[in-house]
């Protein structure tokens, strides 16, 4: 076994925060010498394109029923490749921890179990009662097989205590890495857009995919109550998710309803949102319920100040309860636009933010992962040395 040959494990390489977490883990191993893999079930995605060349695609290529196909092919892969670690995320039925049993004695390779997002507030958004009993349970009995859990947020790790009764001692907290080393480079790009002209209106800015969790309809809402006060124009970047189709044309309904079509625009998925972070007046967060929030860390890192949900979990431990940002109660459009409102008139010294988020740099956060993986080789293998 190659002591620094670590393993990424996610289903594909889609659009989402999750995804973007792994990649900026995978290449922050790969800068720092280890041989890194980046595993998974289906070669397929927006950030397919993004991998570095450092980094090794596998493709497991899981047919139907996905879950017993990718299990079967990674317990293969880990026989075969034998790395010292495996990282697995948005892996609810514990695919990993199953392939490393399975594998039985052909494989030592450790499983951390990485959890990225408020698992109770997914499972209520998703399934129905029967399916929510049944994932707890795949979670509470399985998770506690992996070496390692880490969360991505103390809110996460909460709620994994209390729901899977999985205590707080054998949870890692660590937050995303999101500020990369070329991320100022990115924010600084060029964006042409008319709303971004000398002497326009102040831009807000929401980004996510469109979708129910992300709560667009409470940000539209605050936007019709920020228009009687305040000139501004509302930007929303984000793809639309196929299993929600129906979240956009509401929105556009509601947009209607409000006569605000000339004044919100909907760009889609955004190959660099940090230049229009950088460029917004205002970057808004209105979700149910987030994981950890990247798009607030992110915010924070181009300098511009934040009005975000006090939702499960993440915002509230970015933004340490208020002081980088301002929070409000979920689902409340008039707090939301009074924040606005306030934070267009009074906004937070863009340093002070840049500050705060040096602690989601890749280096400092992929420091904090080798610390976790360097505590499980000196538990399982005291004459292995230090990752």
């Amino acid at each position: 076994m190659h002591n620094r040959y670590i393993s990424l494990f996610i289903p594909n390489l889609d659009g989402g925060g999750a995804e973007r977490v792994m990649l900026h883990l995978a290449e922050g191993f790969a800068n720092r010498g280890f041989k890194v893999d980046l595993v998974v079930a289906q070669a397929q995605g927006a950030y397919l394109s993004k991998i570095p060349e450092t980094i090794r695609l596998v493709n497991l290529d899981a047919k139907p029923p996905i879950i017993l196909s990718k299990t079967l092919a990674l317990k293969q892969y880990l026989k075969r490749e034998q790395p010292a670690f495996l990282i697995s995320t948005l892996d609810i039925l514990s695919a990993a921890t199953w392939a490393r049993r399975l594998a039985g004695e052909d494989t030592s390779t450790q499983i951390i179990m990485c959890v990225q997002t408020n698992l109770s507030q997914q499972f209520n958004d998703r399934h129905s009662t029967l399916m929510r009993k049944f994932k707890w349970s795949a979670v509470q009995h399985f998770y506690p097989w992996a070496d390692a859990i880490v969360t991505a947020s103390a809110g996460i790790a909460h709620d994994l205590e209390k729901n899977a009764r999985i205590s707080m001692q054998q949870m890692n907290i660590i937050h995303n890495p999101v500020v990369t080393p070329d991320f100022n480079q990115k924010a600084q790009e060029n964006v042409v857009h008319p709303w971004f002209s000398p002497g326009q209106p102040p831009v807000l800015l929401g980004v996510g995919r469109i979708v129910k969790q992300k709560d667009f309809t409470t940000l539209i809402e605050a936007f019709a109550l920020v228009r009687r006060r305040h000139p501004a124009r509302l930007m929303i970047l984000g793809d639309v998710d196929p299993r929600e189709p129906q979240v956009k044309p509401d929105l556009e309904l509601l947009i209607d309803k409000f006569k605000l079509k000339d004044d919100i625009e909907f760009l889609g998925f955004v190959e660099n949102p940090y230049a229009y972070m950088a460029k917004a007046n205002v970057f808004v967060l209105s979700s149910i319920y987030e994981g950890f929030g990247n798009v607030v860390a992110e915010a924070i890192a181009t300098g511009t100040p934040v009005v975000s949900t006090d939702c499960e979990s993440g915002p509230a431990e970015i933004l340490d309860n208020g002081q980088y940002g301002t929070l409000v109660p979920v689902g409340d459009c008039k707090a939301m636009a009074d924040a606005i409102v306030k934070t267009l008139n009074q906004p937070l010294d863009p340093d002070l933010l840049k500050q705060r988020s040096q602690s989601f740099t890749i280096d400092c956060i992929v420091h904090q992962y080798l610390e976790v993986l360097n505590n499980l080789r000196s538990i399982q293998h005291p004459t292995a040395g230090a990752v």
